[in-house]
């Protein structure tokens, strides 16, 4: 979200919650600005926005419409689609994936790890991997198309997509072997704005 707003060129604040880092729960100051505790989450002026692609097109309707493409036109249709597609149809499996990876580092009988392991090893073989490999190869099959995922111009919807991307390339299995997915990514990681959303945000953990 960081990086929208520098490219935006929107002026912001940071605030930071401290999530349990056992449960994962968000903090009473957290649910203060949104009862669901979600993250990310921005308010600007009375408007309190949840929800990544909400936030998204929020912003570019008042900030920034330059960052979607024309109505009526073909690359809008493929910028909705992208912008809704990260975390509606490729986020799910990486959160599986991370979901399922602790499983068997979780607190538990010592005779119930073997069969923890051998369900998570089973799941992972019949359904995370063949899936996750699936969406990387169509990723790469409509990189073909155009520079960007919904054009040849830099949209927000790339900006939406770079945290699926990134996470894939983290613990997903996406490595050069999909040329095209591998350049999009070294190609938005350069981008000014996106080096100073990270040295104005810090680093992150993706998915670990």
């Amino acid at each position: 979200m960081l990086w929208l707003l520098e490219e935006l060129g929107v002026p912001y604040e940071i605030k930071r919650y401290q999530r349990n880092p056992k449960t994962m729960l968000a903090p009473p100051e957290l649910k203060a600005v949104h009862p669901l505790g979600k993250s990310p989450v921005i308010t600007d002026e009375a408007q309190t926005i949840a929800e990544s692609g909400a936030i998204m097109e929020y912003l570019v309707e008042r900030y920034g419409k330059h960052l979607r493409p024309a109505e009526g036109t073909p690359e809008r249709l493929r910028y909705t689609y992208w912008l809704h597609y990260a975390e509606g149809s490729a986020m799910p499996l990486l959160l599986m994936r991370l979901v399922f990876s602790r499983i068997p580092k979780g607190p538990m009988p010592f005779f119930v790890k073997p069969i923890a392991r051998r369900i998570v090893a089973k799941v992972e073989e019949l359904f995370i991997t063949p899936n996750l490999e699936l969406h990387l190869d169509f990723m790469e099959g409509e990189l073909a198309k155009s520079a960007y995922f919904a054009g040849d111009e830099l949209t927000a919807a790339d900006i939406q997509m770079s945290f699926v991307v990134e996470g894939a390339a983290a613990r997903g299995g996406l490595t050069s072997s999909r040329p095209r997915l591998w350049s999009w990514l070294q190609k938005v990681q350069a981008r000014p704005a996106y080096k100073r959303a990270i040295e104005k945000g810090g680093p992150y953990g993706l998915l670990v």
